[in-house]
């Protein structure tokens, strides 16, 4: 089963603004380019290098919420690199997300929601808990170029 890459995102420094992209270069060295948390420091293992959420997760997050069509929020308030569509991201670590024609992360460990969700809406750090709604961290194992509507796939 493939999905599609829906959204990418970055922000340059903590609680800094989020700036959505059409395409990026994503590379072991630097992860998302330009995203504060791609580089991995001297150290340290890599393994929140980049992030990802599911399209459906996150409706069903807010769904959960039952708030108005007009309060419904974007994707990337919750602060991940990458949304996708029409997948199901592992939930295990080791396993290879590929997007694009190059690019492959090997998924990590879950992205808990932290408290700063509450700080955007009330409620959303309990409607992401459940089975991996938060998403799935990963390190970039294989550089690519991606842009929006792109092929994902999980590759064992």
């Amino acid at each position: 089963m493939n999905g599609r890459l829906g959204g990418i995102a970055r922000h340059d420094r903590p609680r800094g603004a989020i700036e959505t992209l059409d395409h990026v270069s994503v590379t072991r060295e630097l992860g998302v380019r330009g995203d504060l948390r791609g580089a991995i420091r001297p150290g340290k293992s890599g393994r929140r290098q980049i992030s990802l959420i599911e399209a459906e997760s996150w409706e069903a997050a807010l769904a959960d919420l039952k708030l108005p069509a007009d309060q419904l929020l974007p994707w990337h308030v919750r602060r991940a690199n990458l949304l996708v569509h029409g997948i199901r991201l592992p939930r295990e670590a080791g396993k290879v997300i590929a997007i694009g024609k190059t690019l492959r992360i090997e998924t990590t460990c879950e992205c808990d929601p932290c408290s700063r969700m509450d700080q955007i809406l009330p409620g959303l750090k309990l409607a992401l808990m459940p089975d991996w709604r938060g998403g799935v961290l990963g390190r970039v194992i294989s550089d690519g170029e991606i842009a929006v509507g792109d092929e994902v796939r999980i590759e064992e």
